[in-house]
This record gives structure tokens, sequence and C-alpha cells, in this order.
């Protein structure tokens, strides 16, 4: 299997020294949590920075000593790892989403009556990637490409398939080759690939193939009142309304 490597993706809305909370959170949520951000500011005058990256290279920051004050994970079992290991003041199951197929936008021969469908076992993958790679996150450390992997040995594709797998280290950086059209095909999350104009879905992945697709978000200290106000923003209706808006689907309100 083929690993590609792309820069971390970063957006920086004021230097991290300058920041008043710092969320480091799996790319995936980028467009939505952008917006969030951007809100919060507006309504605060509180700065936010936030850095994005795959879930698992976060976890592996904070624990090496990151200054961040929240972290948003796309998987449970980073954030387990996280508060096993460095212990967290809040946290909480923030918001769902699920797995599809993409191709370039306007891709000749990509749609058909199946497009937008359920992936079944029947789906022709190997004839659709006619000898290329299927663009994925690391399907070992990145939950896209976790949930991706499980969901393609639940429907007896992987053994097929992992040899012509080209691994990136977040699941944007799979939807960029895909939209760029360096790739044919790629797997990725829902509220990726509407988020991004340059690819179209063929089809999604049935939520029982794979484990549930969760993104819990964690207080990482309660010393700082801003980091909590934020924290709180995130499953306030405001926050509510631009998740919905960008795919993401909204869990039950839990207490921490």
């Amino acid at each position: 299997m083929l690993r590609l490597v792309l820069p971390l993706l970063m957006t920086l809305t004021a230097t991290p020294a300058a920041a008043d909370v710092v969320v480091f959170a799996a790319a995936s949520l980028k467009t939505a949590l952008d917006e969030v951000a951007q809100q919060f500011q507006a309504a605060t005058g509180e700065t936010v920075v936030i850095s994005y990256a795959g879930s698992n290279t976060l976890a592996r920051q904070i624990l090496e000593g990151a200054p961040a004050d929240l972290y948003v994970s796309a998987a449970e079992n980073w954030m387990d790892l996280l508060e096993e290991q460095a212990g967290v003041a809040a946290r909480r199951d923030l918001l769902g989403n699920r797995l599809v197929l993409v191709a370039p936008a306007g891709a000749p021969g990509m749609a058909d009556g199946r497009a937008g469908g359920e992936i079944g076992p029947e789906f022709p993958l190997m004839e659709r990637l006619g000898g290329a790679r299927l663009s994925m996150a690391l399907v070992e450390a990145v939950p896209a490409g976790q949930y991706g992997r499980a969901a393609l040995e639940s429907l007896g594709f992987w053994e097929h398939v992992k040899d012509q797998v080209a691994q990136s280290d977040n699941v944007r950086a799979a939807l960029t080759l895909v939209a760029r059209a360096e790739l044919p095909l790629g797997i990725v999350y829902e509220t990726d690939a509407r988020a991004e104009p340059g690819v179209q879905t063929l089809g999604f992945f049935a939520e029982a193939l794979h484990p549930p697709i969760r993104y819990p978000v964690a207080l990482l200290s309660a010393e700082k009142p801003s980091a909590r106000t934020f924290y709180d923003h995130l499953s306030a209706e405001a926050a509510a309304g631009i998740f919905q808006n960008h795919g993401f689907q909204l869990l039950p309100a839990e207490a921490d």
C-alpha cells in the first residue's frame, strides 16, 4: 500500500500565544468548525486557533505536551487513549457522520443509476478503479481510514483492493487527491464530499459495515474559562445548526 504524506492542515485565526482558545480537531471538521469558531468569536470577542490533522496525530501531539485546550477526535479510541494517559476535565460525544465513495466531479462513466445509493457487495469497485489506486486516510491509524477498511472488509473487497490503496495522513488529504483527479476513487466522510465541489458521491456505506462514527470532544483543563465557554458553545443551538448544515449528525446531549 502506498502512503502519501501531505502537510498538516491548519487554520490560524490568531497566533497560538495570543489565542483565548486553542483547539486540536480532526481534519474532517474543518469547514464546519471554522464557521462555528467564527460565530463564537463574533459573539464573544474571544479568539480561537484551530489546528487540523488526523485524530491520531493530534492525540499524540497533546500527549507530547502540545498546548491545546480542546481536542475533537473523529473516533472514540483516540479520545479514550488521551483520557487514559493524560486525563480530561470534561468529555462528551458531539457528532456523527457516515462514509461515502467519491469520484472526481464530472468523471466520465462514473454516474449511473446507483449513484448516491448504498454501496453493496455487487458494486464493481475493482472495475471502477481500473488498476488505479483508491484514496483513503491511513487505514491503521486515522479514523476515516479505519472505518473505511472495516467497511471494505465487511463487503469482501479488502483482500482484492488492499494493494491498490493510497494512504494519506488525514481524510481531507485523501479527498484532495480525488478532487484533483489524481486518483479515480476515494473513501471519505459524507461531510467532506459535501464541502468539496471537485468530487461527486457515488454511494454510501451502511453504518452496519463499520463501527459507529462518533466525534467526541474533550475539555483538556478546567483552568481556562474561555476554553470551557467554547466547549459548551459546541453543543449550543447555534453551533448545532451549523454542524447540521454541513451534514453532520447531532447526537443526544449527555452530562459531562
